[in-house]
C-alpha cells in the first residue's frame, strides 16, 4: 500500500513541478514568444493528464489520445518550421498508440500500461 501512495505522491509532485516550470517565464516577466506559449500549454496539459491518470486510471487511453492532439496541434501551430513538424509527428505517433490501445492491438508489454 505504501508503494501506491508513494507513486501517487511522486506523480503529484511531478505534475506540480511541470505547472511551476510552465508558468515561470510569465512570473519572471520574460518576453512571451510562441516557443514559451507552446511549452507552457504542453507542460500544463501533461500535468493535468498526470492528475487525471493518477486518480482515475481507466482514463489513461483517452488522456493519452488528447495529449497527442494537444502536442501535435500546439507544436505545429506555435513553433517554427523544423520543430513544428517534429511535434506534429510526435503527436500523431501518440494518437496512433492511443488508438491501438483502444483496439487492444499493441503488444502485451505495452498494453499493460493502459489497462490497470
Amino acid at each position: 500500500m505504501a508503494n501506491i501512495k508513494m507513486f501517487k505522491f511522486l506523480g503529484v509532485m511531478l505534475a506540480v513541478a511541470l505547472i511551476v516550470w510552465a508558468i515561470m517565464p510569465f512570473l519572471r516577466h520574460q518576453p512571451i514568444t510562441n516557443d514559451v506559449m507552446a511549452t507552457a500549454i504542453i507542460f500544463i496539459l501533461i500535468a493535468i493528464a498526470y492528475f487525471i491518470i493518477l486518480y482515475n486510471p481507466g482514463w489513461t487511453k483517452a488522456v493519452f489520445f488528447f495529449e497527442g492532439i494537444v502536442i501535435g496541434v500546439s507544436g505545429y501551430m506555435l513553433l517554427d518550421y523544423p520543430y513544428g513538424i517534429e511535434f506534429a509527428v510526435v503527436g500523431l505517433i501518440i494518437i496512433i498508440i492511443a488508438i491501438l490501445a483502444y483496439l487492444q492491438k499493441l503488444p502485451p508489454s505495452i498494453l499493460k500500461w493502459f489497462y490497470r
